[in-house]
């Protein structure tokens, strides 16, 4: 997991933002950690590899596509 965390402010109609929240409420996970689940994939998805936050190159959890 990553040890820091930025930002990202994202504007969005609201009745999707409604919609989101609510099915984020069923599934019993936060917007926050759909987005960033989303965010992983897609750079996955796109062959841009990443280290997360606070993680040295060597370490297990580094992701390569």
């Amino acid at each position: 997991m990553e040890l820091k965390t930025a930002r990202l402010t994202v504007l969005v109609d609201p009745a999707k933002k409604k919609a989101f929240e609510t099915l984020c409420t069923r599934q019993d996970v936060t917007p926050s950690q759909v987005v960033r689940r989303l965010i992983h994939d897609y750079l996955v998805h796109h062959g841009v590899s990443f280290v997360p936050s606070g993680l040295n190159r060597d370490d297990d959890l580094a992701v390569e596509s």
